[in-house]
């Protein structure tokens, strides 16, 4: 049955995350870290306002772009945040999640061949989604000696005639790398030397430590390239409710608009609801669930780096990248044994791209206690192939 199938979607390669996931849904007692979202169920006043507006009887579509109150709310929110101002009337966009608006984006962007700079590591649909949308996506490395920050030069260094924009992750996933102001003017500067429109996916702006977050719209001369992706989903622990938004000049806006009428219709309409409730009452949540977040960062960075496996200090989302190399093994070999031996799920840093090899994603999106059991097993793990010869010294957890 193949033959039926286009050529573009047999050669769009599956998630490397989804295999591993696969495995251990085949076994007992794993300790996961490798799920990329909150452990946090969506606070109750939040609920209760996606509730109440069912009894209310909002259950039919609302306004394609979505409703009005819930775009005011986010662009009042980011003007608050960032001091950059959008009207919500033509230049916020509510969508399905940051995937669709990341599609959305893409496909108002790109003709055929048209290339993208993809940054990575980076999450798993980047490369993905532009392939979808018709680009070519064209992979820029980052490393680790430079903690994974991106350049100017490396950017200058893969562009093309056929460049039409750069597509940012930062806070990262998988990295937990955060870019500094200095790189993210040099992004600016290589977007504006060439032209080209940066979308950035901030969908973890509200999950950084001990740095500021800078909305890459504020940066100068950089509002009317700049397409921002944001979203409830990890600020505010709502992954099941679909709820994403895009902020950008309105000619980008309504192209996608154009898109979303026809493909989505409008996001859930509970979801909309909801969310308007955690944007106007949801601030004290967002800063409890950082504060544990930020516990269990320190936690799991000290743990891989008293075992080993070099860390460098994530400064946002929620995910560590420990270098695996120590134990002799490939990071999908790492992962796959680990996880048939110890019952603890990593994600193989190539899953995210080339420069994520030898390292593995380990998310810190779990309780104090999981983390402290995963570091045990992996000490374990790293005992019987010798890598770990003192044991006293190695013992880490309590």
């Amino acid at each position: 049955m193949s033959r039926f199938l286009s050529k573009s979607v047999q050669q769009l390669r599956p998630s490397g995350i989804r295999r591993y996931f696969d495995i251990a849904a085949t076994m007992d007692d794993v300790v996961t870290l490798g799920i990329g979202e909150p452990d946090f169920v969506t606070p109750a006043h939040i609920v209760d306002a996606g509730i109440q507006s069912i009894y209310d009887g909002q259950t039919g579509y609302t306004s394609n772009a979505g409703i009005y109150e819930l775009r005011a709310a986010i662009a009042n929110h980011i003007a608050d945040r960032y001091q950059v101002r959008y009207s919500p009337d033509r230049e916020v966009l509510v969508t399905v999640g940051v995937s669709e608006a990341l599609y959305l984006a893409l496909k108002v962007l790109l003709d055929p061949g048209d290339e993208v700079l993809v940054v990575e590591p980076c999450f798993v649909a980047n490369a993905a989604a532009v392939e979808m949308a018709g680009g070519k996506s064209v992979l820029v490395p980052t490393s680790v000696e430079n903690e994974f920050q991106v350049t100017g030069a490396d950017l200058e260094a893969r562009i093309t005639t056929r460049a039409k924009a750069i597509l940012l992750s930062y806070p990262n996933n998988p990295t937990g790398a955060v870019l500094t102001r200095e790189h993210l003017l040099e992004v600016a500067a290589v977007a504006e030397k060439y032209d080209l429109v940066v979308i950035s996916d901030e969908i973890y702006e509200r999950l950084v430590f001990g740095i500021e977050h800078i909305n890459f719209a504020t940066l100068p001369g950089m509002y009317e390239r700049t397409i921002v992706l944001s979203g409830m989903s990890k600020s505010y622990a709502m992954t099941g409710w679909r709820i994403g938004y895009v902020t950008a000049p309105e000619a980008f806006t309504q192209a996608m608009y154009k898109i979303h009428q026809y493909l989505i219709m409008s996001a859930p309409t509970m979801g909309q609801f909801a969310a308007l409730e955690a944007i106007q009452f949801g601030e004290g949540d967002v800063e409890s669930m950082w504060l544990q977040y930020d516990r269990r960062r320190r936690m799991i960075v000290d743990g891989f780096n008293r075992l080993g496996l070099s860390c460098f200090e994530p400064r946002g989302a929620f995910y560590a990248f420990p270098n695996i190399e120590i134990s002799g093994l490939d990071e999908e070999s790492f992962c796959e044994d680990l996880l048939r031996e110890e019952r603890v799920a990593l994600i193989p840093g190539s899953a995210f791209g080339p420069s994520g090899r030898g390292f593995a994603r380990a998310s810190y999106a779990t309780s104090e206690e999981n983390i402290r059991e995963a570091l045990r097993r992996i000490e374990n793990f790293l005992i019987r192939r010798g890598c770990i010869i003192d044991e006293s010294e190695a013992a880490l957890m309590p």
